[in-house]
Order: structure tokens, then sequence, then C-alpha cells
């Protein structure tokens, strides 16, 4: 069985996942592109990053692979809506597929890819020892994740004190570590990889607009999600607090001092 996702597939997860570009989740990568580059895009999700990355090394060969099957069918309508203004997205195919069993033979793909996936593998350094088989001799796999533990935000409203107790109790109780930025380099050097260069970047959300989305989505999720059942069903918390941190999340966001930060981890791993 593939491991639980802390997160689940409701629309309020989903959204934040659409809004992810490979400008603003996979910077770190981009000069590891160029056209006729093979990609995997590991955990691909919606597909948003995949398409980016598709556009950017057309002719080459890209396949986005997800555990969901319900999520890689939405993501490849969306491709097929997008062909048909870029026709080059020809080269993008989609498929269910296991992070630690993939479906492609040994050294297979230049770059293997993969963006918020490892924080949620019981089992990160096999992952990573898989994306090291199907990856080429000199190709590089690439991955970033957040570190909740790290997270900073503004005002600090006693319900997102209470928010991030219960969400890193939640995502440990489920699977998976929600700090795993600070650890992709050691899990990287566990794998195998002779060559892990880090980098780390960040995600801001203060405008207005970002904090009706990141707020509003949050605010959605504390009550709707798999995350919510998660928190309930394994005693974390109960249902008022759920409330409670959902009201807190719409208080942020309408807090014209409203501001969080949300640190990640990158690694470039060779050899």
């Amino acid at each position: 069985m593939p491991d639980a996702y802390t997160h689940g597939h409701h629309d309020s997860v989903l959204r934040s996942h659409r809004w992810r570009t490979a400008e603003n989740s996979a910077a770190y990568l981009l000069p590891e592109l160029a056209p006729g580059t093979s990609v995997l895009d590991v955990g691909a999700g919606p597909g948003t990053i995949t398409l980016d990355i598709a556009a950017r090394v057309a002719p080459g060969a890209v396949l986005g692979v997800d555990a969901s099957a319900d999520v890689i069918a939405q993501a490849d309508a969306d491709r097929v809506a997008a062909a048909v203004k870029n026709p080059a997205l020809e080269n993008l195919t989609y498929a269910v597929d296991d992070a630690y069993a993939l479906d492609s033979p040994d050294d297979t793909w230049d770059v293997v890819h993969a963006h918020q996936v490892l924080q949620h593998l019981a089992r990160p350094v096999d992952a990573l020892r898989e994306f090291r088989r199907v990856v080429k001799p000199g190709g590089v796999v690439a991955a970033r994740d957040v570190d909740y533990e790290g997270v900073i935000w503004w005002p600090r409203l006693p319900a997102l004190d209470e928010w991030i107790t219960v969400y890193l109790a939640a995502h440990r109780a489920t699977s998976g570590e929600p700090a795993a930025g600070r650890e992709l380099k050691a899990w990287a050097r566990a794998a195998g990889f002779t060559d892990v260069r880090s980098s780390a970047s960040l995600w801001l959300y203060e405008t207005p607009e970002d904090r009706a989305w990141w707020g509003g989505m949050w605010a959605d999720r504390a009550l709707h999600s798999s995350f919510a059942e998660t928190v309930v069903s394994r005693g974390i918390a109960d249902r008022p607090a759920l409330e409670r941190i959902s009201a807190g999340w719409r208080e942020w966001a309408e807090n014209p001092d409203g501001w969080i930060l949300l640190p990640h981890g990158e690694i470039l791993a060779r050899g």
C-alpha cells in the first residue's frame, strides 16, 4: 500500500498545488533544463510544474507520475487542453506510479524531479535510491521540500500556534517528516549520492491577495480535508480545536499585518 498522504486531495489542497509553477517552486532546477532534456516528475499532482518543465525541455520526453489515479486523470485532461495552444506539449505524458518502485528501466532519465514529495514518504531514502536507479549516469535528481518547523508568521495568533502543533503531529502520525527540508542532504547521502548540492528558498505570502488565498485555503483544509479527518480520528485534536484553527486563519488573512514565510530545502544530487 502507498504511504498515506497527510493532506489528501480535497479542493482546498489542490488549490494550493495549482498555484505552483516551475518559476516559484523549482527555480533551483531551471539551469539544468534545456531543449531535449528528458524528465521524470515524481509526485506531479495536478501537473502545473510538470507542464512548465515540459514546455522548457521540448522535444525532450517528460513523464509526470503520481500515486493518485484521480489526480493523474485531471492532470492529463489539463495537458490535452494546454497542448491545443502549445503542440510542443505532446512530449508530456502522465501515469500512475510508485515512488519506491518506478515503472522505468535503469538509467532512463536525464532529470528526476520531486517537489514536496519526500516529506510525505515513510522511507525517503529508499525513494531516493529508486530515483538514483532510473536517472542516467551524469544526470541529476532534484528535490525540494518545505520545513514546517521553520515556518514564521505574524501576528502570533494563539490559533495559529495551535495549528502548527496539530499539523506537525498529524503529519508525523500519517507518514513522513514535516521538517524534511533540513534533511534532504542527509537523505541523499544515505541513498548513495556522492555529489549533493544544497540550496534553500522560500515562499512568502503577505499581500491581501496572498493572505486571502493562503488563509482561506487553510481555513477550509482545517475543517474538510484528510488532514482534518486524521486529526480527529487519531485523537490529536477535536472538532472545536479545528474550528478555532480555521477561524484563526481567517483572522490572519484579514489582518493587514499578516505575513507568513515557509522555508524550503533543495538538493541537486548526482553520482
